[in-house]
């Protein structure tokens, strides 16, 4: 398996998303991750890879996971996922906030719907699809059990959740979907987040223990 982690600008130049490609070494099968920015630069590691991109990945809805995923999809296709609860986010502005970071709307429309427990294959690289709302009502993570780490999105990060004052966000929902889907992940799992740099579940427990006794 090939894992690239690259840091995108979207619109704002002083804004960084991770997006991830997923590649299977033998099969030469791929799959992108929030591609929020910089399409050609991904479509460039992916020809690199000599790889065929199967599925663009959105974790959630929000502009600065999905401004590049138009245009990636022009250059090397692939179908684009997106869970059923955030795929009306798509096309509506006021859900995705394009205008709050000052890009242009984007016109996508999602050629699957994902659920919780939902399995995608990247050649013989297995990804169950988590739900774990709050950052927004549909978002997603993304677990390989036998690779041992998860896409995370802005659900989770080094040291802190999502925000949840944004459209369809929840605080009391974020903290139970770390709390009760995502610490209880092996410790050693990796944790690649949508923002920022990455952790473990090992390293992060201490914080949702502490928020555990308060109810959430």
């Amino acid at each position: 398996m090939i894992l690239k982690r690259l840091q995108v600008h979207t619109s704002q130049k002083n804004l960084l998303t991770n997006a991830y490609i997923v590649c299977d070494e033998e099969t030469k099968e791929a799959m992108v991750i929030d591609p929020g920015g910089e399409p050609e630069k991904i479509a460039q590691i992916i020809d690199i890879l000599g790889a065929t991109l199967k599925y663009i990945v959105i974790t959630h809805c929000h502009a600065d996971h999905i401004g590049g995923v138009a245009e990636l999809k022009k250059l090397k296709n692939g179908k684009i996922l997106i869970s059923r609860e955030d795929s009306e986010g798509l096309y509506k502005q006021e859900i995705n906030l394009a205008y709050y970071i000052h890009m242009d709307p984007p016109e996508l429309e999602a050629d699957s719907r994902l659920d919780d427990g939902d399995l995608i294959h990247v050649g013989n690289i297995e990804f169950q699809v988590i739900a774990t709302p709050g950052h927004t009502k549909g978002g997603i993570c993304l677990y390989a059990k036998q690779e041992g780490f998860v896409f995370t999105g802005d659900t989770l990060f080094s040291g802190s959740w999502g925000r949840t004052d944004l459209p369809t966000g929840n605080f009391e929902q974020i903290i139970q979907s770390i709390t009760n889907k995502l610490m209880v992940l092996p410790d050693e799992t990796i944790v690649y987040p949508g923002h920022g740099k990455i952790t473990m579940i090992q390293d992060e427990k201490n914080i949702y223990f502490e928020l555990k006794g308060k109810d959430f």
